[in-house]
């Protein structure tokens, strides 16, 4: 990764935006704002949404979710089929698809990229891919049965299995001649199919992509394509108002209202499929007993925490998924706000006087959680009420989350965006035992429970939606019940652009497709 100092000036000479012309445009180069830097750019090593926004448009999988994310459509993969059983998937690959470095996309590349995250023996493997474990679960074996069609072998019928080959996360091909000659620099040197390839990676300032013309889709219509980090959403609106940027995301309300006032700019949304949340780690005490867990969420004042911290664009959160997602139980009644409620279940517990503990805040904005810092400080309000003395501690981004996932926190605020609209994704990912193995755990709460696993385990391996759903809504009487979160809020995605950008597609997995997009 180089490291070098440049001067950004953008100079506008247009006092007002020219009328849209009557088709996409080619060329130009388009400026999205974002909160804070990519991670990664090894879309197997990410967990988060910083950087799949970016790997979004440089690789892609077998299958993908349409534009509005409704359902999947082929992608690398032109056509495939399951056997009776659900446990065979034969998948006929896209021919003349090339990589970013010119090597030749292939059966033999797919099966690299899925052996590096699952074989302890392929010589590129690692034992911190964050999601391997759960996007490849149940995969027996996978081979290339010619040179254009792979098959893959499950254990047992995995029906969450093709939404996860649609995930931006982890299940993306690579190019094994690029990770052979980068090795480990690979993360600063991706080499997809997508329609963007990588240009130029600024740490902290921005990353350039440019358009792929050996795109075996429809390339895109603009050459270039760069992220800038402006962590400040004031600034980030500044820029996006003077012109510097062409949209923006990690939108909070004040700035919605802004924009929705302009004559300049416009304000796309997309559905809340995500949830914010407060997770206890139950391997700590004294988070370790019911009681308490259940006291913290009884202190916690949702309702104004949608008010002041989401300016009511979100709504309070009772269950780990959210309500647009199927299987979504509804009966649930959540926790009241109930300070007394709270200390007499701390004095049953052992704690009369309360405690004191640590609560880790996220040291940047997003889609769920547009201010981390100011909820974590009306959350220390919250339970100092009911004594409960809890000091704020925060990292960066990549520190926060390795060692929250590492189950160093005692509290931590954190949240999901769904990769895949199921609820699996959701329940197994967070909540789950098997996810929570230090270090690389997505399980932060550390919650390990045998009846919980059961249903989420047979929810795997049921091909009926109706037995799924039912299923999940006992699921989510378990994890109620037990309360290794406080689930806060889910918030609805809002992006910002100048009424001059046209065809950027925000889907409600939080990634940006901007292959169809184009500048007037």
């Amino acid at each position: 990764m180089r490291y070098s100092i440049v001067i950004f000036l953008i100079f506008v000479v247009a006092a007002s935006p020219p009328p849209a012309s009557a088709g996409p445009k080619q060329g130009g180069t388009l400026i999205w704002g974002r909160a804070h830097d990519s991670s990664s750019l090894d879309p197997a090593l990410i967990h988060d949404g910083e950087s799949s926004k970016v790997t979004a448009n440089i690789f892609e999988g077998l299958v993908r979710y349409c534009d509005d994310g409704a359902k999947i459509e082929p992608a690398l993969a032109s056509r495939w089929t399951v056997s009776d059983d659900g446990k065979i998937w034969n998948f006929s690959l896209r021919k003349n698809v090339f990589f970013h470095d010119g090597s030749e996309f292939n059966a033999e590349a797919v099966v690299f990229s899925i052996r590096r995250q699952i074989d302890p023996g392929h010589p590129y493997y690692r034992d911190d891919f964050p999601y391997s474990d759960s996007t490849f679960k149940y995969v027996r074996d996978v081979e290339a049965v010619d040179t254009h069609t792979v098959k893959i072998t499950l254990e047992t019928a995995y029906a969450p299995f093709q939404a996860n080959l649609a995930m931006s996360l982890a299940a993306p091909v690579i190019s094994p001649a690029a990770l052979k000659k980068w090795k480990a620099d690979f993360a600063t040197h991706p080499s997809g199919t997508g329609p963007f390839r990588f240009k130029q990676w600024i740490p902290g300032d921005r990353i350039i992509l440019e358009k792929n013309d050996r795109y075996w889709g429809t390339p895109p219509h603009l050459d270039r394509l760069i992220f800038k980090t402006i962590p400040n959403i004031k600034s980030r609106l500044s820029a996006l108002r003077s012109r510097a940027l062409h949209g923006m995301d990690g939108l909070d309300a004040e700035s919605a209202k802004i924009i929705e006032s302009s004559a300049e700019l416009k304000m796309e949304t997309r559905p809340g499929m995500n949830v914010a949340y407060l997770a206890m780690n139950t391997q700590k005490s004294p988070f370790h007993l019911q009681s308490v867990r259940q006291a913290v969420n009884h202190a916690i004042n949702k309702q104004n925490l949608v008010k002041w911290m989401y300016q009511d664009m979100a709504i309070p959160a009772k269950n780990p998924i959210p309500p647009v997602i199927w299987g979504y139980n509804d009966t649930i009644e959540d926790y009241d706000y109930n300070p007394d409620k709270a200390r007499k279940l701390l004095a049953s517990a052992g704690f009369p006087d309360g405690f004191d503990t640590t609560l880790w805040a996220m040291p940047v904005a997003r889609p769920y959680m547009p201010q981390p810092q100011k909820m974590a400080a009306a959350l220390r309000s919250n339970l100092r009420a009911v004594g409960v003395n809890a000091e704020i501690v925060t990292h960066d981004w990549k520190t926060y989350l390795n060692k929250t996932s590492n189950g160093e926190h005692d509290m931590c605020l954190l949240g999901w965006v769904g990769s895949n609209g199921d609820p699996d994704n959701f329940l197994y990912t967070l909540l789950d035992g098997d996810n929570a193995k230090k270090p690389k755990a997505t399980n932060v709460s550390f919650f390990s429970n045998n009846a919980l696993h059961d249903l989420l385990i047979r929810a795997q391996q049921s091909i009926d939606p109706q037995t799924r759903a039912k299923l999940y809504r006992n699921a989510q009487k378990v994890i109620h019940e037990q309360a290794p979160w406080a689930p806060l809020a889910h918030s609805v995605g809002i992006i910002g652009l100048r009424k001059t950008v046209h065809g950027v597609f925000p889907d409600p997995m939080e990634d940006i497709r901007f292959s169809k997009a184009w500048i007037d």
